[in-house]
């Protein structure tokens, strides 16, 4: 194998990192949240991160669950962003959109009932996170 294959190997697996980058970027601008919501995200934040804790930790949880938990915490936890903080708004929503994805994705499988009954929060905060997350359709009492 010449240098001309691996100079081509590595461009061509740049090329497909930065597509893929690119299509996450645009993604995340289409289920970003409006209007007040990120304002809304951000006073919940404490008790989601205390909720995502304790959704972890429940042994009761599905394993799929507790998987994708445990992989958002770890991104969670990573000085690098998906979408660096110096672009506009994109930002620093981007780790409140992520996790409203994977609120929707527990919800899908574990239910509402499992979300709602280690909430540490208010009524009023889980009213919060049940918007920001779109879980109306899971909750019709909230």
């Amino acid at each position: 194998m010449t240098g001309s294959f691996w100079w081509d190997l590595a461009i061509g697996i740049a090329a497909a990192l930065l597509l893929t980058w690119i299509c996450l970027v645009v993604a995340l601008l289409v289920v970003r949240p409006r209007g007040d919501l990120l304002r809304e995200a951000l006073r919940i934040l404490p008790d989601v991160i205390r909720l995502l804790r304790r959704l972890a930790a429940d042994k009761t949880m599905p394993r799929g669950v507790r998987v994708r938990l445990g992989l958002l915490m770890v991104y969670l936890a990573l000085p690098i962003d998906l979408v660096p903080d110096f672009i506009p708004v994109l930002g620093y929503a981007d780790d409140a959109i992520i996790v409203a994805a994977v609120l929707r994705s527990i919800v899908r499988r574990a239910g509402i009932d499992a979300v709602r009954a280690r909430w540490p929060g208010t009524e009023d905060g889980f009213a919060a996170l049940v918007k920001i997350a779109g879980l109306e359709g899971s909750n019709p009492g909230a």
